[in-house]
């Protein structure tokens, strides 16, 4: 692989977000602003569509040339939040023209690491996070046992959808949704749907 898996990846990730912006508007009106499905939308579409008009060949440079122009076109607090993702990661991977599924396991690793420093979230807090670390995890695991990417970003995708359905159970310490309390448990969140739907783009690139 090579700093063409990227574009790839990016482009199934905003073509998903497309398809499900207005499910994303819906789950968000409900806890939030209702702007999600617009943010996700057109940051990770400003995302792609760096990444697809670059001749840069080093993944790193490319992963965080995306992460600033998602940031100029979505400077929401998740769209920041995404861009910097995407920043992290493209940090970790610097340098690097050619791509092993290790480099991808530290891509994602980084991405939710920098999510998780300048949100100031933790685990179990109904966040994106646990949507997404069940499919960092999970993908971890199967790239050590040796399985190929497509094998390993499918159990993913598995994982960040059932981190997705048990948070719905959470009770919500972040942001609008917290205003809720308790009434916040039961109430499906937008964030943990943005990570599943990643993960799930991120397996079919993976092909």
């Amino acid at each position: 692989m090579n700093s063409s898996y990227i574009v790839k990846m990016l482009a199934e990730i905003s073509a998903i977000m497309n398809e499900n912006k207005d499910r994303l508007i819906e789950l968000d009106s409900v806890v939030g602003d209702g702007d999600l499905g617009l943010t996700m939308t057109k940051g990770f579409a400003a995302a792609s569509e760096f990444a697809a008009g670059s001749d840069e060949t080093d993944a790193g440079k490319m992963l965080y040339g995306a992460g600033k122009a998602m940031s100029s076109a979505a400077p929401s607090t998740m769209g920041t939040l995404m861009s910097i993702g995407l920043m992290q990661g493209g940090k970790v991977l610097k340098g690097k023209t050619e791509l092993s599924n290790e480099d991808v396991v530290e891509f994602l690793a980084a991405y939710e690491n920098g999510i998780m420093t300048k949100g100031k979230a933790k685990l179990g807090e109904k966040t994106f996070l646990d949507g997404f670390d069940p499919g960092v995890q999970a993908l971890k695991v199967a790239v050590e046992a040796g399985e190929d990417l497509a094998a390993a970003t499918a159990k993913a995708a598995v994982a960040a959808e059932e981190g997705f359905n048990a948070a719905t159970n959470m009770k919500a310490v972040h942001g609008k949704p917290a205003v809720k309390g308790d009434a916040s448990i039961g109430m499906v969140d937008p964030g943990a749907c943005v990570a599943m739907l990643i993960f799930k783009a991120i397996a079919k690139a993976s092909v």
